[in-house]
């Protein structure tokens, strides 16, 4: 079969050449990522009981959930929640299938509840949370598109479209290396550090200033001198290691609002600003690369929780960003690449209205000479998007 591929030349600055570059990246705790966490943990969980039960992945979208924060008094050495974040799990999911019923909202509370106590495992699940469960049922039109699947190639449940780009700048690679520094590395260590963190990048020609707001645990703090030091510390450790993804100069800055004078700092209970003033959504946060580039083109889909068979939102991001890595990996001259595909409701996944590569090569090298081993990639991938299903599904996709 022939799919409508093109590939084209990129007429623009080089990302590292641009002077300003900004990047963004929503850790684990942050409210947008909780909320997305859920929401994918709620699909995946849904799809492995629908396989289990059923011998198949059935209809359902869980993207629209919402994270309402809670009140707390935090204080130096312990303080307590005082009203519970509430969780609110939303969409739609199937129920019944060939007359058996599926506990699809008693999978949904037990999902979020497990993923919850995972990321933030100083929260009293008994006392501080609450989770509503009000999914409903997928509309008619939409179910019967999905159980239109069982052929060679499911259809598209949505005209919408994904992208994906490479490489990753110097930016984007310390932005997630100083995300995966913080989690693996240094809150192991120093408990003090919140699961909440948002990392902001600010590349302003050969200068990159990461500015991050970081929860501190209250009870690993014993006041405001212990606070400081810590914070003097930490800021330390992050520049070293973000230094080891660039020769240009780095500036680390923790925790800007900081009024140190009337002892107004971003110190919490529990590790979130859930806990208080903070709320959440589906889609808000993180784009499926784990960043948020508005330097590149962005799709403004929410990919966590949709469903990974047929729904474009989810599988086009994350095929998008795949066949741009795999792009650079495999053809010499790439300088970056772009990656679009658009579908429409209806029609084969597999078969998308355009995939759109565009091509920014390196010196020496002409699209011309790039394009056929470029069109090849993306033929691979489209004929086996069934991959991107099966990764998302044992989790080794994230999508956020």
């Amino acid at each position: 079969m022939t799919r409508n591929i093109s590939v084209e030349g990129l007429e623009q600055i080089p990302i590292e050449k641009q002077r300003i570059e900004l990047v963004e990246r929503k850790c684990l705790g942050h409210p947008d990522s909780l909320a997305d966490g859920i929401a994918e943990s709620i699909s995946r969980a849904l799809s492995r009981s629908y396989m289990e039960e059923c011998g198949n992945v059935l209809h359902h979208n869980t993207d629209q959930g919402e994270v309402v924060a809670g009140e707390s008094l935090p204080k130096f050495g312990g303080g307590i929640i005082t009203r519970p974040i509430y969780f609110l799990i939303s969409g739609r999911a199937t129920k019944t299938f060939n007359g058996v019923n599926i506990p699809a909202d008693a999978i949904a509370v037990e999902a979020a509840r497990g993923y919850i106590r995972k990321v933030l495992p100083l929260l009293n699940m008994e006392r501080d949370v609450i989770v509503d469960c009000r999914m409903g049922r997928g509309s008619t039109d939409l179910q019967d598109v999905f159980r239109s699947c069982s052929g060679k190639a499911p259809r598209a449940n949505d005209t919408s479209f994904g992208v994906g780009h490479a490489p990753f700048s110097e930016a984007e690679s310390i932005v997630l290396g100083v995300s995966t520094f913080i989690d693996e590395t240094l809150r192991p260590k120093y408990p003090v550090i919140g699961q909440d963190c948002k990392i902001m990048c600010l590349r302003d020609g050969d200068t990159i200033n990461l500015t991050i707001a970081m929860a501190f645990v209250d009870r690993y703090c014993s006041g405001i001198a212990d606070y400081i030091e810590q914070k003097n510390f930490l800021t330390e450790q992050i520049a070293t290691v973000a230094g080891q993804f660039t020769s240009r100069r780095v500036n680390v800055a923790i925790n800007t609002a900081d009024d140190l004078d009337n002892g107004s700092i971003f110190l919490t209970v529990s590790g979130t600003s859930a806990e208080m003033g903070d709320d959440g959504s589906v889609g808000r946060g993180n784009r499926a690369n784990g960043l948020i580039t508005p330097n590149r083109p962005m799709s403004m889909e929410a990919t966590s929780g949709k469903n990974p068979i047929n729904h474009i939102g989810k599988i086009y991001n994350l095929l998008a960003t795949e066949i741009a890595k795999d792009c650079v990996a495999r053809v010499e001259g790439i300088e970056e690449i772009y990656v679009r595909l658009l579908s429409q409701i209806g029609h084969p996944i597999d078969q998308p209205h355009i995939a759109s590569a565009q091509i920014l090569p390196k010196r020496g090298f002409e699209v011309s000479t790039l394009r056929r081993e470029v069109e090849g990639i993306i033929d691979e991938w489209l004929e086996r998007t069934n991959t991107i299903t099966e990764k998302v599904i044992r989790g080794e996709l994230s999508t956020f």
